[in-house]
């Protein structure tokens, strides 16, 4: 079965950097684009960054445009994003997701999320 497992998430002061990872198994995950959302409490699922089934292409929220860089590794079939330049307001819970198609049918799949905190 698909499964995606976070990683990487913490407690960084604002203006630190943090890597989370997400590793994928369950499905051919080089077939498929790949996104990492964010939530906090009382507010909507947010898209950070997504990323093609290559890699050739990546689409980030203005928000964190020339903080954070998302990328992967088909062959150990995991997702990353780099974060720098932390702010308060990146404070979330971090979902890596992956949207796959099952007899013309979009499932999405999520893992279970990595906590990053940003504060002093």
């Amino acid at each position: 079965q698909v499964q995606l497992v976070e990683s990487g998430g913490g407690l960084v002061q604002p203006g630190g950097s943090l890597r989370l990872s997400c590793a994928a198994s369950g499905f051919t995950f080089s077939s498929y684009a790949m996104r990492w959302y964010r939530q906090t409490p009382g507010k909507e699922r947010e898209l950070v960054a997504a990323i093609s089934s290559v890699g050739g292409s990546t689409n980030y929220a203005d928000s964190v445009k020339g903080r954070f860089t998302i990328s992967r590794d088909n062959a150990k079939n995991t997702v990353s994003l780099q974060m720098n330049s932390l702010k308060p307001e990146d404070t979330a819970l971090y979902y890596c997701n992956a949207r796959i198609v099952r007899v013309s049918i979009p499932y999405d799949y999520w893992g279970q999320g990595t906590q990053v905190t940003v504060s002093s």
